[in-house]
C-alpha cells in the first residue's frame, strides 16, 4: 500500500510566495478566512455541485470494500456465481460512475479556480494602479510580483480545492471509522491503536514544514526580486564587464533558494515513509488479529480483507488533512500579504467633496509649502513661487537639491505636509486626482514606451485619437520622418526596453505623446543624455512646440532651455535660494552663477538652438 504524497497538494502548485514582513502565526484567522471566502461567492452553484460530487465519490469509496467483503462471504464462499456476477456488474457500475464524477469534478474546480486566478489578480493589479509612489518607493518589485503571482496562487489552491478536499476527507474519515466499528468493533479497535502516535507526528511534521515552506516562500520573492533587477540592467551589466560578478551573486541567491527547498523536501521524504510505517503497522495487527479470528471462526475472511482496505482508506485522508492544513497555512500567510495590499488605503485619494477640475489656462501657485519623504527630515521648505499661464519656468539645482519633488508634488504623486499648491486658485487637494492629471503633461527625464505599437504609445494619453491626429502630433514632434521609414510605420511593434528603437526616437515619441494629450500645464524634465547634433535640434524644435502657449515647468539641464525661461528658480537643499532671468541671475553672481559657470557651460554640447522661422 502507497500513500501520494506531492508538494503541490502540501503547498499549492504556486506556493513561491515572497518575503512575509509580518505573519499571523495563527493557525486559523478568521478576518483573514472570511474576505478570502468572498472570492467564492459568485461560484456558489459550481462549489456546491463539486462538493456533492466529491461526497459521491467518498460514498462509492466506501462501498466497494463492503461489496467485496459481501463477494466473498456471501457468494464465493457459497458458490454462488450468479450472486458475483451481480456484485462485479455493481462493483464496475460504481467504478464508472466514479470516475465521470471525478472528472466533472475536476473540470468544475478547475474553472473556479481559473476564475478565482482571474479576480484576485485583477483586483491586486488595479489596486496596485492607485497606490501612490510612496508605496512603491518602499516595497520592491519582486516582493510585489510574487503577490500577483505566487500568493494569489497558493490561496487559489486553497479556495478551489482545498476546502471541499477538507470536507471530503473529515466526511471519508468519520465515515470509515463507522463503518469499521459497524463491522467488527475490536478490530476497528486494535487499528485506530495506531491514530494518536500517528497524529502526535503529523502536528510535529506540520510545525517543521511550516516554518520550512515559508522560508521557501521567501527566498522565491528575493530571488524574483534580484533577477528582475538584473535583466533590467543587462546593458549596466555588459557595459562594465561585469557578468561573471553578477552571476555569482545571482547564484548566491539561487544557492539560498535551492537550499531552503531542499529543506522542505527532505522533511516530506522523511514524512511520508512515515506515515508508512504506521500504515503497515495497522496492517500487520489486523493481518495477525484478523488471522486468528478468522481461524477461531469468531470473523470471516471478507471481514479481514474489507479492514484491510478501509484502513488504507482511513490513513490517506489523515495524511490528506495535514497536507491541506499546511495548504492552509501557506494560504493565510499569503493572504495576509495580499489582504494587506487590498486593504491599504491610498496615501493620496480624492477629498469627499473633491469637484472635478475644469479646462484651466495654467496659473500655478506654490503657497509656502512643505514636503518630506520621512518624517523630520524635510525636502522642501517653505516653497513659494508662481507661474502665470503660458510662462516657463526652469529648476535648476544641484542633484537632490528638490527639484523634481516639486514636480511630483504638483502631480500629487506625493502629499504636501504644508503649504497649499493651486492651479487657477483650485487646490489640487480639492480636485479629484483624475481631473488634474489630465490637465498635466509629464515628459520623464528617462523616455519610457510600453511594449506595443508606436501608434498605441502616442495614443497612450488620449486611447480614441483617430490615426490622423496620432500622425499629426508625430509630425509635430518631429517623429513622423523617421517613423516612416520604419518597416511597419506607425505599426511597428516597440521591444521590451524599446531596444528597435534609439534614444532620440524614443524621445521624440514621448514629446508626441504630450503634444497628442494637450495639456495646459507641462511638467518636462530634460534627459541628461546625448545625442546626435540632429536629433537634438529636431528635440528641441519639438520641445518648443510642446512648450508654446502652455504653462510648463521644466527641470532644466540645457542652457538653451533656461535662457528661454521666463524665471529661472534656483533650488538648493530643498528651498528657493535664488528666482529672476538668466540676465539677472548672472549678474548677481551667486549660485546660479556658479551653476553656469561648472554645469552648464561644462555640460552645453552644441550651440543654442533655434528654430528655423
Amino acid at each position: 500500500m502507497s500513500f501520494t504524497f506531492s508538494p503541490g497538494a502540501f503547498r499549492g502548485p504556486h506556493a513561491h510566495v515572497g518575503h512575509y514582513r509580518s505573519v499571523t502565526g495563527k493557525v486559523f484567522d478568521w478576518q483573514i478566512t472570511r474576505q478570502l471566502l468572498a472570492y467564492l461567492k459568485p461560484y456558489r452553484r459550481q462549489m456546491i455541485e463539486g462538493m456533492l460530487l466529491m461526497l459521491m465519490g467518498a460514498g462509492i469509496a466506501l462501498l466497494v470494500p463492503y461489496l467485496i467483503k459481501t463477494a466473498i462471504d456471501e457468494h464465493i464462499a457459497r458458490g454462488n456465481l450468479r450472486g458475483l456476477s451481480l456484485l462485479a456488474t455493481i462493483t464496475l457500475v460504481a467504478y464508472v460512475l466514479d470516475f465521470l464524477a471525478g472528472w466533472r469534478r475536476r473540470w468544475l474546480l478547475n474553472s473556479v479556480g481559473n476564475g478565482v486566478l482571474r479576480t484576485m489578480r485583477s483586483q491586486l493589479f488595479s489596486h496596485y494602479q492607485v497606490l501612490s509612489m510612496r508605496y512603491y518607493d518602499i516595497n520592491g518589485s519582486g516582493s510585489l510580483i510574487s503577490r500577483m503571482l505566487s500568493d494569489v496562487g497558493v490561496i487559489n489552491e486553497l479556495l478551489s480545492q482545498g476546502l471541499i478536499n477538507m470536507i471530503s476527507d473529515f466526511v471519508v474519515l468519520l465515515t470509515t471509522i463507522g463503518v469499521m466499528l459497524a463491522i467488527n468493533a475490536r478490530l476497528a479497535l486494535l487499528t485506530f491503536l495506531v491514530l494518536p502516535p500517528m497524529t502526535v507526528a503529523t502536528l510535529i511534521f506540520a510545525g517543521k514544514a511550516r516554518v520550512a515552506y515559508r522560508r521557501t516562500r521567501e527566498k522565491v520573492s528575493i530571488l524574483t526580486g534580484r533577477l528582475a533587477e538584473d535583466l533590467g540592467a543587462m546593458r549596466v551589466i555588459q557595459a562594465f564587464s561585469e557578468e561573471d560578478r553578477t552571476s555569482e551573486e545571482f547564484d548566491d541567491v539561487n544557492r539560498e533558494n535551492r537550499d531552503a527547498r531542499i529543506a522542505a523536501v527532505v522533511l516530506s521524504s522523511i514524512f511520508t515513509p512515515t506515515m508508512e510505517i504506521f500504515s503497515m503497522l495497522a496492517i500487520c495487527l489486523i493481518l495477525w488479529f484478523g488471522g486468528r479470528a478468522v481461524t477461531a471462526g469468531a470473523v470471516t475472511i471478507g471481514v479481514v480483507v474489507a479492514f484491510l482496505s478501509y484502513t488504507s482508506r482511513l490513513f490517506q485522508p489523515i495524511l490528506d488533512l495535514s497536507m491541506i492544513f499546511n495548504t492552509w497555512q501557506a494560504a493565510m500567510a499569503g493572504g495576509e500579504r495580499i489582504l494587506e495590499v487590498l486593504n491599504q488605503e491610498p496615501d493620496i485619494q480624492d477629498a469627499p467633496d473633491a469637484i472635478e477640475l475644469p479646462p484651466v489656462r495654467g496659473h500655478v501657485v506654490f503657497d509656502h509649502v512643505d514636503f518630506s519623504y520621512a518624517p523630520n527630515v524635510p525636502v522642501l521648505k517653505d516653497v513659494s513661487f508662481e507661474v502665470l499661464p503660458g510662462q516657463t519656468v526652469a529648476l535648476v539645482g544641484p542633484t537632490g537639491a528638490g527639484k523634481t519633488t516639486i514636480t511630483n508634488v504638483l502631480s500629487r504623486f506625493y502629499e504636501i505636509s504644508g503649504g497649499t499648491v493651486t492651479i487657477d486658485g483650485y487646490d489640487i487637494r480639492q480636485v479629484t486626482i483624475k481631473s488634474l492629471r489630465q490637465q498635466l503633461g509629464v515628459v520623464p527625464q528617462e523616455p519610457f514606451l510600453f511594449q506595443g505599437s508606436i501608434a498605441y504609445n502616442i495614443a497612450f494619453g488620449r486611447p480614441d485619437a483617430s490615426r490622423e491626429e496620432i500622425i499629426a502630433a508625430a509630425k509635430a514632434a518631429n517623429a513622423h520622418e523617421f517613423i516612416e521609414q520604419l518597416p511597419n510605420g506607425y505599426d511597428t511593434e516597440i521591444l521590451e526596453n524599446s531596444a528597435n528603437l534609439s534614444l532620440g526616437q524614443r524621445q521624440l515619441i514621448c514629446l508626441a505623446r504630450v503634444i497628442l494629450a494637450a495639456p495646459r500645464v507641462l511638467i518636462l524634465d530634460e534627459a541628461t543624455s546625448n545625442v546626435d547634433l540632429r536629433t537634438e535640434g529636431l528635440i528641441q524644435d519639438a520641445m518648443e512646440t510642446l512648450m508654446f502657449g502652455r504653462t510648463s515647468i521644466v527641470i532644466a539641464h540645457r542652457l538653451a532651455t533656461v535662457r528661454r525661461a521666463h524665471t529661472i528658480l534656483v533650488i538648493d537643499g530643498g528651498e528657493i535660494v535664488e528666482r529672476g532671468t538668466h540676465e539677472e541671475l548672472l549678474a548677481n553672481k551667486g549660485v546660479y552663477a556658479h551653476l553656469y559657470e561648472t554645469q552648464f557651460l561644462s555640460s552645453e554640447s552644441l550651440p543654442d538652438y533655434v528654430p528655423a522661422s
